[in-house]
């Protein structure tokens, strides 16, 4: 039986018959691929499920039918027809693929669930808590065994979804407050106010904060209030605050810089939402001349490849991206709700 089943994995680049037999659009079912191959609808389940009796010249004519038809089996179907078990699958929602945190973060996860065979689809949210809701929806009507959603706060309507799923939820990259079932990843607080006391203890005084949307990104303000707290333990303040419309980039953070320091000649550190930010700025400087740090530091987040490779290497914090995608994977074996914090790296680098 084993043999059907490899043909029928083996079927790439065997389509080309597909064309003949349907109009574009039209979905091939279990039925054509049972006419094509001259058997029964049974027969065609059980040689797709290989699970069954049914003859070895059965299971070819059906693994040949579904090659040349490429069919694609409805595997939710199965899975409801096997006993009402959950579908083998896993569903993510992400908030960008623009950023490449979380691409990180998803060769972590899928590299983990590829090992044992757990396929898992994924949807983009563009930090909009309404499209998360949507997409969390989606996936749950798929029944799929679990459901990985990223940061701590959503619609109230996602959290009831996921509490009403049965299924394992499981949410990425923030630990400050309280998850819905599993929690992996760091304190963002304790992020700023690290990057706080890094400042501090070099004697830097004058120091203004260079982000994006913190409506969008909750977490960047988690981590500019945790920065905001340590600065208030020293005795000290921000100086001043640049907050940019739109998505994070290089750009941006050029932009940013030049902005603030014509407003504030006298700033000698800025603390950036991320490195992506950072690099921008120190593209002012060079522009402008100044020297970094000597005339004014930079100090970034996430701890990105390219932030090594600076002319100056980049000051940041180095979060454990991969390693989240990891642990959010071994979760879905532990049914004990739990908070995992996963730590982070200061990046002292040569820019703070």
């Amino acid at each position: 039986m084993g043999d059907a089943t490899d043909v029928i994995r083996d079927r790439a680049g065997r389509s080309g018959a597909m064309d003949e037999f349907q109009p574009p659009g039209r979905l091939v079912t279990l039925t054509d691929v049972a006419r094509e191959a001259g058997v029964g609808e049974s027969t065609v389940s059980r040689v797709l499920r290989n699970h069954g009796s049914y003859s070895k010249r059965a299971g070819a004519r059906v693994a040949e039918a579904v090659a040349r038809l490429g069919y694609v089996p409805n595997r939710l179907a199965g899975s409801l027809a096997g006993q009402g078990a959950s579908a083998r699958l896993v569903g993510v929602v992400i908030p960008s693929l623009a950023n490449v945190v979380f691409p990180d973060l998803l060769r972590g996860l899928t590299s983990a669930l590829d090992a044992e065979g757990i396929p898992c689809v994924i949807g983009v949210s563009e930090y909009d808590p309404d499209r998360e809701e949507a997409l969390a929806a989606a996936l749950l009507s798929w029944r799929p065994a679990a459901l990985l959603l990223t940061g701590l706060e959503h619609n109230p309507g996602t959290v009831a979804l996921a509490r009403a799923g049965g299924v394992r939820v499981v949410e990425m990259i923030d630990t400050d407050g309280d998850g819905i079932d599993t929690v992996v990843g760091f304190s963002n607080r304790a992020v700023g106010a690290a990057s706080a006391r890094h400042l501090v203890a070099r004697g830097y005084r004058r120091i203004a904060y260079l982000g994006h949307d913190l409506r969008i990104d909750v977490r960047a303000g988690k981590r500019l209030a945790g920065f905001e707290e340590a600065l208030a333990e020293a005795g000290l303040a921000l100086q001043a605050q640049e907050i940019r419309s739109g998505p994070s980039s290089p750009a941006s953070g050029r932009a940013g810089l030049e902005a603030l320091l014509a407003r504030h000649p006298d700033l000698d550190a800025v603390y950036f939402s991320n490195d992506d930010m950072a690099l921008g700025g120190y593209f002012a400087c060079l522009a402008a001349g100044l020297a970094v740090p000597g005339r004014i530091a930079l100090f970034g987040f996430n701890g990105l490849d390219f932030a090594a490779a600076m002319p100056q290497p980049l000051s940041t914090v180095r979060t454990p991206r991969l390693e989240i995608g990891r642990r959010a994977a071994a979760c879905l074996t532990d049914q004990s709700p739990k908070k995992i914090d996963l730590g982070f790296e200061l990046i002292e680098g040569a820019t703070a």
